[in-house]
């Protein structure tokens, strides 16, 4: 793809496809503009970078639309000097665009490849306030036990798990995709006090997160 193409696809998908979908927070549309998606999409798929799509990165998981990372990354109202954890780095666009408008991060990813990939997509980048764990994030013997501003889950999850409200400091915003295929609720969840309040955003669907335990649908 020539690079003035790029230039006006990156354009159109953050103007005609994030801002519509209720993105108003300049911060985000400039991190998604600014952030090259192209360089971390598959390369048989890079000419698809900028598309309303979910692109397949193996594993049978899959990079989120752009509108959708937009509004996890609104949701979540990342500052300067946030603490961010994230369970699921996948193909590492959304961990840069965490890093690039939190302190630092903190990211799980049970794909050892994608581990390795993602960590030489964001040092390309120049990205260096990023930590990359493989492993299981959810898993209580790793789940990190301090306070973090901000958690992102990206990946989905049968039900609410509230697990990671322990893992918030006070103010701290937590995103979870709850639900099965294909209708799935996006939440955001915040932290008051010791009080945890859910806020349901927009429907989607995601993959799950692997090793997650899959209730019956029998199950009351």
């Amino acid at each position: 793809m020539p690079q003035i193409d790029i230039e006006r696809a990156r354009f159109n998908m953050a103007h005609q496809q994030v801002r519509p979908w209720e993105v108003f927070d300049d911060r985000v549309i400039e991190v998604i503009q600014s952030v090259p998606r192209e360089r971390f999409v598959p390369h048989e798929y890079r000419n698809l970078a900028f598309a309303d799509l979910r692109l397949p990165l193996g594993h049978g998981e899959v990079m989120m639309e752009p509108k959708v990372e937009a509004r996890m990354l609104q949701a979540l109202d990342i500052r300067p000097t946030d603490q961010v954890l994230e369970i699921g780095t996948g193909s590492g666009f959304v961990t840069a665009c965490l890093a690039r408008l939190g302190a630092f991060v903190t990211s799980w990813e049970i794909h050892p490849d994608f581990t390795e990939a993602a960590g030489d997509r964001l040092a390309r980048q120049g990205i260096r306030n990023v930590h990359l764990h493989t492993g299981n994030g959810l898993d209580p013997e790793v789940l990190p036990k301090e306070g973090f501003d901000v958690v992102a889950v990206t990946g989905s999850m049968p039900v609410y798990d509230p697990a990671l409200e322990a893992v918030l400091a006070p103010g701290g915003r937590l995103f979870q995709v709850v639900g099965r295929s294909p209708v799935m609720n996006a939440m955001r969840i915040v932290r008051q006090g010791d009080d945890f309040v859910q806020e349901f955003l927009f429907e989607t669907d995601l993959p799950p997160l692997k090793h997650i335990p899959v209730p019956s649908v029998f199950e009351f």
